[in-house]
């Protein structure tokens, strides 16, 4: 369905390791590994990570801050960005902490929207 999108983000970007498209539901849609060794398990970081961006969704909309736009995670093993697609969806883009943090912000924004139009 987006595999052809997850995979050229994730290979289009030094450090990349994967990619989902997940419901704010916690169930995912679509997902593309990179063949990396110790490779973890992305579905499960998308449903725990779902949680915090609902909380963050609701939180901004309290405020009148507008939409979410992007969410950035880094941690010692992994950094994460999340960018919703739509009410019901997000993309989660997972890669090393050392890798292209830049390119991989910029082309998940134009990845983001390719989805959407294929959700439709």
């Amino acid at each position: 369905m987006f595999e052809e999108s997850l995979r050229r983000l994730v290979d289009s970007v030094e450090g990349g390791l994967a990619c989902v498209v997940m419901g704010f539901d916690g169930i995912s849609l679509e997902k593309y590994l990179a063949n990396e060794p110790g490779a973890f398990d992305v579905e499960t970081i998308g449903m725990e990570y779902s949680v915090v961006l609902r909380q963050i969704r609701t939180t901004a909309s309290m405020l009148d801050a507008g939409d979410l736009g992007e969410v950035a995670i880094r941690n010692e093993r992994l950094t994460a960005i999340l960018r919703p697609i739509s009410d019901e969806y997000f993309l989660l883009f997972a890669m090393k902490p050392d890798g292209n943090f830049g390119k991989g912000r910029y082309l998940a924004r134009l990845v983001a929207p390719e989805i959407r139009r294929e959700l439709a």
